[in-house]
């Protein structure tokens, strides 16, 4: 098998994967996303691609290597981290695929839109595309009313609930269907802050969270920690952006599972 991986051949085909995946991660370092995702992306990717470029001078080490029970040992012990750490990364985006599908049942349903960046004022492209997700559903349910959620970052001209409260009244939402919840710095806090909101109004309490498709998962497991029923509504991602969203997403949601066991 190795031979026949080290013929030229064999190892072109693989090797440009690998480059165009690196090139995949790397893109959004250039718009000023980097997170866990494109990080990991980026090495892993630039592994694969050194090893079928380099090819025999890796298969030399891992022979010199396994001449050694150590290095049996280090080397056995990294092929079942690797073979786990797929499993993993599969379950998790079975259960993320499931959740960005879970669109609401019933229109007994309050909308709460996640917060996103907010450039000079107006909504960046990426909540947009959420804003304009609610929207749709909105016009075709005239009856559910909305929460913005989002609190003002640091580097933000105007908090992204009234960016988001703005941008649906723009579209033609009547203000008195959008309640907003401006103090907000994460995820957990976009949906604590929103069921107050929901229990003082007298709201319904099934929610439907809109966000990207690949936050759905992490979103819904916050919200069943806050004791919330969801359904959901996946935005549009940009398609060069989902792949790096979709491995930090890996990690959010084995962190989360991690924590809760460990304070439980």
């Amino acid at each position: 098998m190795s031979n026949f991986i080290e013929t030229t051949e064999m190892r072109v085909l693989p090797a440009l994967i690998s480059f165009i995946m690196l090139a995949v991660f790397t893109a959004p370092c250039f718009s000023g996303i980097v997170n866990l995702g494109n990080i990991a992306g980026m090495i892993l990717s630039g592994g694969a691609m050194a090893v079928f470029v380099f090819f025999r001078p890796f298969k030399a080490l891992a022979g010199k290597l396994w001449e050694r029970p150590a290095g049996r040992i280090a080397l056995c012990s990294a092929a079942v981290i690797a073979a786990l750490c797929i499993i993993l990364a599969a379950v998790i985006s079975v259960f993320m695929v499931r959740s960005m599908n879970d669109r609401p049942e019933s229109s007994d349903t309050t909308i709460v839109v996640l917060g996103c960046k907010v450039k000079n004022g107006a909504p960046s492209r990426m909540l947009r595309k959420r804003l304009d997700a609610a929207y749709d559903y909105l016009v075709d349910e005239p009856d559910v009313k909305v929460i913005v959620s989002g609190g003002k970052g640091s580097d933000e001209l105007i908090s992204e609930a009234q960016c988001m409260r703005d941008y649906l009244v723009s579209k033609g939402i009547s203000p008195e269907r959008i309640y907003m919840e401006d103090k907000s710095e994460d995820t957990e806090q976009n949906l604590r802050f929103s069921k107050e909101i929901i229990e003082r109004e007298g709201l319904p309490e099934h929610i439907t969270i809109v966000t990207d498709g690949y936050h759905q998962l992490r979103a819904e497991m916050l919200a069943k920690n806050l004791d919330m029923d969801a359904w959901n509504i996946s935005a549009d991602t940009s398609a060069w952006l989902v792949p790096t969203y979709w491995v930090r997403e890996w990690f959010g949601v084995t962190y989360y599972v991690l924590k809760k066991q460990v304070l439980s």
